[in-house]
């Protein structure tokens, strides 16, 4: 049975926003009011007789609420109440629907109050405003009770306690529900920008490499007649094998200093080849002195070729060996955006636990690892700092739900450092518990704001950025695995901790 949303936070917006399908604001809709010619009490009684939560209710029962309900009619698009202002009352939907929305979760619907059903702030309820927008949607007619009349009504329908005990449960159930997918819908909206960013560009760099290898294979069609260039066999042998050991040579090479040194190293050395290859009457050495400097040869491999051929055959020979490094310098960044490509989509079924067991033995550095390099995107300019107890063994868990906690607690730590700070990781292992922590160097958060962090929907940042659900989701999942929770905070290192059980198969 749906109902409405309760939350206990005293947090009022003022903050106009469309209705889903409307073009009109909602502050400019009209609210729900009484009707102009009052509905009969008979006529009442009679549309509370076919509610179904109402069945066995005694004649005299059916009365006290047809007489001491409000109506309320509305047509459609018609705000029945706004979030964040005082609830009061308990509503019964006699007709219509209410659809029903948060402000800050755009076009996610909670869900539809339909015909037939309770919903509002009802008796043995903390709720105290509302946690989101109720329109109507089409012709609309509610019966409210102020809360002031909750002990009266409970006098006289006592059977009505043990109804709305059930329609709160039943709320908190369907609410959860609802909560978690509007997570995980924000969640996978994360991981599919990450990887949008991090796909693109190898299957980007592959495609180039492609692109070019095909007209490098074009080029190298063009110089298979080499070999009669040569003037003889031992000429054309002499120079396959130094193609052969400058080859090997090329793969023992180990690039030294920084890709900013490295890059300075391979202009040098292009200017040196440039002239070395002009000096020997080479055509086009600019074309030709790139693939030899990134490959690091030297020049006195250069100068060991123009003693084994002669200078006619040196031009059309080194061009053609330069084209041979251009092509396995292409196949090598394709094979290598590939394997990118390859290790991404491992890392998200890792990350997902995809074509697993939900239930498993976790490796839980791995799963830190996993949600790492996920977010990687987001952390290029941060310095990652990891303490991992090689001692810490597997524990007995929802891998794919561990993931989710991971995520909320790092890109926590994300925001709070502006993508620019220090990130340290770090697992301990002490007695039958595991534990996780995940520090930051960013904003400190207010001793004032510390109590409430984990509440949901309390949020800290600008409206429209976030639902305040992630470390409610976190709490939440680290609760259903019996462990706990925590954070502490100072200026410049604010601290997660989470502490899990090691061993506990019989409480899943």
């Amino acid at each position: 049975m749906a109902s409405q949303i309760e939350d206990s936070s005293d947090e009022t917006s003022s903050a106009s926003e469309d209705l889903p399908g409307s073009a009109i604001p909602a502050s400019n809709l009209l609210s729900a009011v009484a009707p102009t010619n009052p509905t009969s009490i008979p006529d009442i009684i009679a549309a509370l007789r076919s509610i179904d939560a109402l069945h066995g209710l005694a004649d005299h029962e059916y009365h006290w609420l047809a007489s001491h309900g409000r109506e309320r009619v509305a047509e459609n698009r018609v705000i029945v109440f706004r979030q964040g202002e005082p609830a009061h009352h308990l509503n019964i939907i006699l007709k219509g629907e209410i659809y029903v929305h948060r402000r800050n979760s755009g076009s996610i619907s909670l869900f539809i109050g339909r015909t037939g059903q309770i919903t509002g702030k009802l008796p043995f309820s903390r709720m105290t405003s509302w946690g989101a927008e109720g329109s109507s949607s089409g012709s609309l007619w509610i019966l409210d009770f102020h809360e002031d009349e909750f002990p009266a009504m409970l006098l006289a329908i006592p059977s009505l306690a043990q109804l709305c005990v059930s329609i709160l449960l039943d709320r908190v159930r369907d609410f959860s529900r609802a909560d978690l997918q509007a997570e995980k819908l924000i969640a996978l909206g994360k991981l599919a920008a990450n990887l949008s960013h991090e796909l693109n560009n190898p299957a980007a760099a592959a495609q180039r490499a492609a692109f070019s290898l095909s007209s490098k294979i074009d080029r190298i069609k063009e110089l298979c007649s080499l070999g009669r260039l040569f003037r003889s066999d031992e000429e054309l042998a002499s120079y396959i094998e130094w193609t052969a050991r400058s080859l090997e040579a090329i793969k023992k090479e180990v690039p030294a200093g920084t890709d900013a040194e490295g890059s300075l190293l391979d202009n040098d050395r292009e200017d040196e080849f440039i002239d070395w290859l002009e000096k020997h009457q080479v055509t086009a050495a600019w074309s030709v002195a790139p693939a030899l400097a990134e490959a690091k040869m030297r020049i006195d491999q250069l100068d060991e070729l123009a003693s084994l051929i002669s200078p006619a055959s040196l031009p059309a020979a080194l061009t053609s060996f330069a084209t041979s490094l251009d092509s396995r310098s292409m196949v090598a960044a394709i094979s290598d955006s590939s394997g990118r490509i390859f290790s991404i989509i491992s890392a998200i079924k890792d990350y997902s636990y995809m074509d697993q067991a939900p239930i498993q033995e976790i490796d839980l550095v791995q799963s830190v690892e996993n949600t790492l390099a996920l977010l990687h995107p987001r952390m290029h300019d941060m310095v990652v700092l990891r303490d991992y107890d090689s001692s810490l063994t597997t524990i007995t868990a929802y891998g794919a739900e561990l993931s989710q906690v991971w995520t909320a607690l790092i890109e926590n730590a994300i925001d709070a450092t502006k993508g620019r700070g220090t990130l340290k990781v770090s697992s301990r292992l002490k007695g039958e518990m595991a534990f996780v922590e995940i520090w930051d160097d960013g904003t400190e958060i207010d001793p004032v704001l510390s109590s409430r962090i984990f509440e949901p929907f309390f949020t800290t940042k600008p409206l429209g950025q976030g639902l305040g659900l992630g470390l409610d989701t976190a709490r939440r999942i680290v609760s259903k695995h019996f462990g706990s929770i925590s954070m502490q905070s100072a200026p410049q290192a604010t601290c997660f901790q989470v502490q899990l059980p090691l061993d506990r198969p019989q409480i899943y």
